[in-house]
């Protein structure tokens, strides 16, 4: 049963990040954009059923939860809390199947960038991305938990993104999906 070591506000008011003691996942990280999605997910099924809950991400030690805007933080937290302190702890690291993409050179040079200088910015504020493929000079990436509806990363976190794709590959377009 993971324990809830911290409550953190993120960048966008709509989302709110657990930090915790013990793990959920070991490196995989798990985003559910509604109840459907999440059915599988006992975690996420269980937040879901909280009214104003509309997005869950969560890796390794924390969960981000992002709300409606509907909703009295101070109440949807307590609510939020108890479905994390239920949950299974994870036992035993996961076995992650390597990226077909990562065999190209390109690929790899932008994504070791974006890991050392975007996406632990990215993860202290309740979110993370994710490199979805690189087709010719197009990078698609998926924002996911805080990030994914928060108004600066479709702005100045993207831009970002780009300019340090661009120190690799100098015509490269980066496109959010």
């Amino acid at each position: 049963m993971p324990r809830i070591a911290d409550i953190e506000d993120t960048p966008n008011p709509n989302a709110v990040k657990f930090v915790l003691k013990d793990r959920l996942t070991w490196g995989t990280a798990r985003s559910f954009a509604d109840a459907e999605s999440a059915s599988a997910d006992p975690l996420a099924s269980q937040l879901f059923a909280i009214p104003h809950v509309t997005n869950v991400y969560y890796m390794d030690k924390w969960i981000t939860v992002t709300q409606d805007g509907e909703a009295d933080w101070p109440k949807l937290v307590r609510e939020i809390a108890m479905p994390i302190r239920e949950a299974e702890a994870a036992q035993k690291p996961e076995i992650q199947a390597d990226a077909s993409y990562e065999d190209e050179p390109r690929l790899a040079a932008i994504r070791a960038l974006l890991d050392q200088q975007i996406r632990p910015a990215l993860m202290s504020d309740g979110g993370d991305l994710q490199i979805v493929g690189l087709e010719e000079n197009v990078l698609t990436i998926r924002y996911f938990g805080a990030c994914g509806s928060c108004p600066s990363s479709l702005s100045g976190t993207l831009s970002a993104i780009g300019n340090l794709a661009r120190t690799i590959e100098p015509n490269i377009e980066v496109v959010v999906i």
